[in-house]
């Protein structure tokens, strides 16, 4: 499960902010994940739960979680399809098969509220 790395990448990242804003809280925590990324969300979720109740910075922090709609082009005829379902089969304009996914494989720190 990769997306324990991920946390604890995310909680040192969390511990250089607060260094350098002279704080030691974090109250809560805005990750965009998108879900092209890779990462599953309960795990990443998981992880966060278990990495922070270790670390009294982010102990009693709150994780939200965004996640993004996922913009496709078509390669035939330049059509943008925006969908936070399933990959369209094919393109709505052309019916062209060959969609490349140009956002959503995001994974960004987005917001951090820290006292």
């Amino acid at each position: 499960m990769h997306e324990i790395s991920l946390v604890q990448g995310l909680l040192d990242q969390l511990h250089t902010i607060a260094r350098e804003n002279n704080t030691s809280k974090v109250l809560k925590v805005t990750m965009l994940i998108g879900p092209l990324s890779g990462v599953v969300v309960e795990s990443f979720q998981f992880g966060f739960d278990i990495l922070s109740r270790q670390d009294d910075l982010v102990r009693d922090a709150e994780l939200v979680m965004v996640i993004p709609e996922v913009s496709y082009r078509c390669s035939g005829c330049g059509h943008r399809e925006v969908t936070s379902g399933e990959r369209p089969v094919q393109c709505a304009r052309c019916s062209d098969r060959i969609l490349i996914a140009e956002t959503g494989d995001d994974l960004i720190l987005q917001q951090v509220e820290m006292e």
